[in-house]
Parts: C-alpha cells; sequence; structure tokens
C-alpha cells in the first residue's frame, strides 16, 4: 500500500533509537524544531528514503535541501537538516579505548603467593581472661 502525503502528515514522528526521552528533551532541538520533527517527520523521512515522491514544489524543495542544492529557510527545514546533521555526526570513542584488556596475574613467581597474616596489636587483651 502506497502512503500518501497527507497519511504521513497525520503520523507523529519519533526516533526512540537516537532520541529515547523525544526531540523536546534531548537538548538538541528548541521547542519549535521538535514541534516541526514531530508534526513533519514522516513526510520528510519518506521523501528521503525514496518511499514516495514528490508530488508539489514544496516536495521538490524538501528533496533539494536533502541534496544540498538549496538552503533550509523554514523551521521544519532547518529541523530536518539538524536533525540529519546529528545523526550523521561522528562518534565520539572513549579516551581510554573501546576494548576490555585483561590483566595477567600468572607471572610465574609463586613465591609471593603465601602471605602470612597475623594480628599483633600487642593491645594486651587475652581472650581466655574474661573476669
Amino acid at each position: 500500500m502506497a502512503k500518501t502525503k497527507q497519511q504521513l502528515l497525520s503520523r507523529i514522528y519519533d526516533d526512540p533509537k537516537n532520541y529515547p526521552y523525544g526531540f523536546r528533551r534531548s537538548g538538541d532541538f528548541s521547542i519549535n524544531e521538535s514541534d516541526a520533527l514531530s508534526k513533519y517527520g514522516c513526510l520528510f523521512n519518506a521523501l528521503y528514503k525514496g518511499e514516495i515522491t514528490a508530488s508539489d514544489e514544496q516536495d521538490n524543495r524538501i528533496i533539494s535541501i536533502m541534496r544540498g542544492e538549496a538552503s533550509a529557510e523554514s523551521v521544519e527545514e532547518v529541523a530536518w537538516q539538524k536533525y540529519q546533521s546529528r545523526l550523521n555526526r561522528p562518534k565520539l570513542g572513549s579516551l581510554y579505548g573501546n576494548k576490555k584488556q585483561s590483566i595477567d596475574l600468572d607471572d610465574g613467581d609463586d613465591s609471593d603467593d603465601d602471605v602470612d597474616l597475623s594480628d599483633d596489636l600487642g593491645d594486651g587483651l587475652d581472650s581466655d581472661s574474661d573476669e
């Protein structure tokens, strides 16, 4: 079943993988931008993936903005461009790397294995003399 533009505009767009708490609570978008993404995101995503074809001049403009041929002017266009730049930004790695490091504790020297722990506090208390 082919989706129509009206069906896509009636659905609320969300991205639980990248924005599990929603666009408003992410801190990446303003309130107007998050509302525009929620309202127009399904349509923009379908145009971006090629699931539907452009039906009017506005859709053609959106596609040209996605290709980088035109600059974004409206709140919806700026929000989508910002959303795409956030998704495609390079992922930051850890300063220490991402592999677990294994520590080899067996150094072949067994002389330090027998550690003698004693309680030589010398406090003078004997457990045999209760009173």
